[in-house]
């Protein structure tokens, strides 16, 4: 093809040539060997002055034809039209990014059908537009531009017609753009088309590319005459690009916003109200574009647009900073004007500030508004120093030091918020210009943040104080001073408020970096040690962070790390395990930690030396770090090594506080369960003695360790037969001594199964065997206590997802659940005569029953779905819903009985409040007879009375609470079928 085509430019006119074009676009190919041919013209060759004109007579006969089929397929559709009234005219589609050809876009059933004659005509032109372009962007030159400017002029002015073929558009508009870019003759008459077009491109689709070629191109737009009124799309098009995202994000697309803004003093004003507009709602990144475009424009424009910008724009954006209803709004204005501020240095740029600023900034100063105070602060703070680059160096002092008796009068603000925000823009205001404020205003400013603000009663102004001390340590010229001011903040390290401890510490880390000023000379290192040992973690962790450099090095060689850190243990043994359980985190290697858990282990186990408190510390520390350890998986199989069944064993047997035992049974619960063989006894001790645990938050970490250890190494069962004995053999003793019958409804069951227990009940009522007392022996508080045990026990482990299941699928769940019946009716018949009540029996009772409910609705769901059957005692029929009717009528008979009782006040003569009245009355007439005062018995009385009062509050508010439960379920299962389950035991 490249070779035919090459023989015939020797022998044939430019017109085949032009012809040839036609067929040869159509592909890559052909426009390559074009391309060839046309760039490959030698200077003497005679096409190079025929083709230009040759192109010129192609391009306007065939433009001319267009227009005539054009205006033919108009007046067909307008015939049609008029044949066809019934349906409306539809409307013309209008080009899309799909209609790549103008086949396409004349299928798209457009109310103008394109004829064939009419896609003939595009091609032709798309053809002669490639050449006229191959022509101009010849590498040699070899084609005059004003024998080419008519044949590009007319594929110009008939770009709207052009339309229907997106391609030729394109390639016309291109076409202008080089010819504009090579600031040939005649370009001023290519723009009046073809920059419309460019720039609607560039809106439209977005393109960082298309954004690129108009700002190629910006100074062509000064071209048009803004004032005609037929410019009026032109200048909407440009108004847009204010709020285009594509335009704000590009710093061309800045650059060209800017430079449009001053073409016309109309197009600036209605630009500038659309970019106020957006103010309120824009995002940082818009805010900040809009800063430049702003700085760029005011910089770029003739005098009298710079004053539209400075007085009709900048202006109203100072007010609206300081009178805005909301401190967003007052952000995003500043934001703004930051364009402004952030180029002060800029010639003009300071003294335009002050002029804009003075008249409105020092009076909202002082207004009675405390949100236009706080908005005229951070404005201030802002364009601080306010000054006048061609005053006298008096007037610009007296300036500076007004600004500066604003700013110490607003430390002493009414309103806390205005308090906070002066303290860290006086430190900021410090940290910037520290060397030109005189040292008096130094030391005052900084005397008043240490001595007042930092005890200031509002928490965040403490706090500020902090921060803005923080930033000011950044100047290396504040540290003399600071050394001997920041001891006085130490008092705030023990600060009720957890944000403001936090602050303090990161103080000390800031100071911590410093050379010339220590951190233990301004929190004291027993103080330290004491917030590592008892604080929030937050706090801890960062005290850690703040140590790790002195007792855990990454620099020293491990053996002397691990020595500084056995020396923390030793001396804090809460503190010292409380820096290992965040050690890892803050930055130490898990190799180091390994090592420091083999050291702390091998010491507890050998404790010559040691406390019974360091001991333990020493415990705790190798539990923390074993478990920050468990999840690196570098170190796992070490750490399985290191803790053995046998050395795990031996580690609980040297834990004497209860907080090391949990401690070693967390150990536990992350190691494999080969490893847990020799503590299975141990466990079920801790769950079979243990006592006491309503009141005792540490036995009850201890005991929920050793339940969820027993639980992960399928020990459940057994735990749960030790505790259901326990509750039985209570249950059976309370039952003989209280006088209790043995036909109660709630122990029906409980006679059918029952597990091995260590004494009997005989037919007589009497209790025999192991461990059986007389009724009312003293042995009934340690009982109870036993039972108190268990039963929350029993409550822990329905209050867990995880064990909740297996404890009511138990096969002595059923005598569990009696036994806790009869210890609760115990519970409520003592509860006016014992001094301390344990409810522990009644809540586990009532959570029990609570939970079979909600089993056995969900179960019943599914069964009826499934077909699943279950035997079990919460599976049978209506025997859990009669069971929660019965526990629930059994406990408000119960304990109506008694709160009658005690309404008619006639106790029981045997109970113990019966016995120690009769005491007292025997000790009254005794003491009246041998003349001896008795100044105490009016006050045991009315201890031991409100004692009984409390203990009826607390049953009563126990019964309510499973009474509103309980119907709650019930309603549940009502009205909500199998989403009653969603009302499990989690609302007790």
């Amino acid at each position: 093809m490249e070779k035919r085509l090459r023989s015939s430019t020797t022998s044939s006119s430019a017109d085949e040539i032009l012809s040839s074009a036609v067929s040869l676009v159509a592909t890559k190919t052909g426009k390559s060997s074009l391309r060839s041919v046309i760039f490959s013209l030698p200077a003497s060759s005679d096409l190079v002055a025929t083709l230009p004109l040759a192109l010129h007579r192609s391009i306007s006969r065939s433009l001319d034809a267009f227009k005539n089929s054009l205006r033919a397929c108009t007046s067909a559709s307008a015939a049609a039209l008029g044949r066809s009234s019934r349906s409306p005219p539809t409307k013309r589609s209008r080009p899309s990014s799909r209609a790549r050809t103008p086949v396409a876009a004349g299928a798209e059933g457009s109310g103008d059908p394109i004829s064939p004659e009419t896609l003939d005509h595009l091609r032709n032109l798309k053809a002669y537009a490639f050449v006229a372009h191959l022509c101009v962007s010849h590498p040699k030159n070899r084609f005059a531009p004003s024998e080419l400017l008519p044949s590009v002029r007319s594929l110009h002015d008939g770009l709207v017609l052009y339309e229907w073929d997106p391609a030729l558009l394109s390639q016309v508009a291109s076409l202008c753009e080089e010819w504009w870019k090579a600031n040939l003759p005649g370009r001023e008459n290519l723009v009046s088309q073809s920059l419309p077009f460019l720039l609607s491109n560039s809106l439209t689709e977005g393109k960082k590319a298309d954004v690129r070629r108009v700002y190629a191109l910006r100074e062509a737009f000064l071209l048009f005459d803004y004032v005609d009124e037929s410019i009026e799309d032109m200048k909407t098009l440009l108004v847009r690009c204010v709020i285009t995202p594509a335009y704000l994000k590009m710093i061309e697309g800045r650059k060209f916003v800017a430079f449009m803004l001053g073409l016309n003093g109309q197009l600036m004003k209605e630009s500038l109200v659309l970019m106020k507009s957006q103010i309120p709602f824009g995002r940082k990144s818009v805010l900040e574009a809009y800063a430049d475009i702003l700085f760029r424009a005011w910089k770029g424009s003739e005098a009298s647009l710079r004053e539209e910008i400075e007085d009709g724009f900048l202006q109203g954006l100072i007010e609206g900073a300081i009178h805005a209803s909301s401190k967003l709004l007052a952000a995003s204005v500043r934001r703004v004007l930051g364009g402004f501020v952030e180029q002060r240095m800029t010639v003009g740029v300071e003294k335009l500030l002050l002029r804009l600023v003075e008249p409105v900034l020092f009076r909202s100063l002082q207004v009675a508004n405390s949100n236009v105070r706080q908005n005229a602060l951070h404005l201030l703070l802002d364009v601080f120093p306010l000054e006048d680059p061609d005053a006298t160096n008096e007037v610009k002092d007296g300036l500076l030091n007004k600004q500066f008796f604003l700013l110490e009068k607003l430390l002493l603000d009414d309103c806390p918020e205005v308090r906070s925000v002066a303290v860290e823009g006086s430190c900021r205001i410090l940290h910037l210009f520290w060397e030109i404020i005189p040292s008096s205003t130094i030391t005052k400013f900084l005397a008043k943040i240490v001595d007042s603000m930092s005890i200031d009663i509002c928490y965040e102004v403490r706090m500020s104080s902090i921060n803005g001390i923080i930033y000011l340590l950044d100047n290396p010229q504040s540290h003399e001073v600071m050394k001997v001011l920041l001891p006085r903040l130490g008092s705030l390290f023990s600060d009720p408020v957890l944000s403001v401890r936090v602050a303090v510490v990161d103080l000390l880390l800031a100071v911590r970096d410093l050379h010339t000023i220590q951190f233990n000379k301004v929190v004291g290192l027993n103080d330290l040690l004491s917030s590592l040992a008892n604080d929030h973690p937050r706090v801890a962790g960062k005290i850690t962070k703040l140590l790790i450099p002195s007792y855990f090095p990454s620099k020293l060689a491990i053996k002397e790390a691990c020595s500084r850190c056995v020396a923390l243990i030793r001396r804090s043994p809460d503190a010292g395990a409380r820096f290992c359980e965040f050690a890892l985190s803050e930055g130490s290697s898990p190799r180091s930690l390994m090592e420091l858990a083999r050291v702390c282990v091998t010491l507890a186990l050998s404790p010559k030396g040691l406390g019974v408190e360091q001991i333990d510390g020493l415990l705790v520390a190798s539990s923390n770090i074993c478990q920050c350890l468990s999840s690196e998986m570098s170190v796992k199989r070490a750490l399985s090594e290191l803790l053995s069944a046998k050395k795990l064993k031996h580690l609980l047997t040297a834990a004497t506080s209860e907080h090391a035992q949990t401690a070693i049974l967390s150990i536990a619960s992350v190691l494999p369960t080969e490893n847990l063989g020799g503590i299975y006894d141990s466990c079920m001790v801790i769950i079979k003695n243990s006592t006491g645990l309503s009141d005792n938050v540490e036995r009850q970490g201890v005991v929920k360790a050793a339940q969820k250890l027993i639980f992960s190494c399928g020990w459940f069962d057994e735990m749960f037969k030790e505790l259901a004995n326990i509750l039985q053999d209570a249950a059976s003793n309370f039952r003989v001594r209280f006088g209790l019958g043995s036909t109660h409804k709630i122990l029906q069951t409980s006679k059918k199964k029952k597990a091995k227990l260590p004494m009997k009940i005989s037919s007589k009522g009497q209790v025999t065997g192991k461990g059986s007392q007389d009724p009312g022996t003293s042995s009934d508080d340690k009982d109870f206590a036993v039972a108190s045990a268990a039963a929350w026990q029993v409550k822990s482990l329905l209050a867990s997802e995880t064990t909740r299941d297996a404890v009511l699928k138990s096969s002595i769940s059923e005598m569990a659940f009696s036994a806790l019946g009869v210890i609760s009716e115990v519970c409520i018949q003592q509860c006016m005569e014992l001094k301390q009540l344990d409810i522990e029996p009644l809540m586990a009772y009532t959570t029990f029953a609570i939970s079979l409910f909600s089993q056995n609705v969900g179960s019943t769901a599914t069964n009826d779905v499934g077909g699943v059957k279950d035997n079990d005692f919460h599976q049978k029929g209506s025997s859990v819903e009669e069971n929660l009717d019965h526990a629930l009528d059994h406990i408000v008979n119960c304990a109506d009985k008694i709160f009658s009782e005690y309404a008619s006040r006639k106790p029981n003569q045997n109970s113990e409040y019966g016995v120690e009245t009769s005491q007292r009355r025997r000790s009254k007439r005794k003491e009246a007879q041998e003349g001896i005062p008795n100044s105490t018995e009016g006050d045991q009385v009315a201890s031991f009375e409100v004692k009984r009062i409390e203990n009826m509050v607390k049953l009563h508010m126990a019964i309510m609470k499973f009474v509103v439960d309980a119907e709650t379920m019930r309603h549940a299962n009502q009205n909500h079928g199998s989403q009653a389950t969603a009302f499990g035991p989690e609302v007790l």
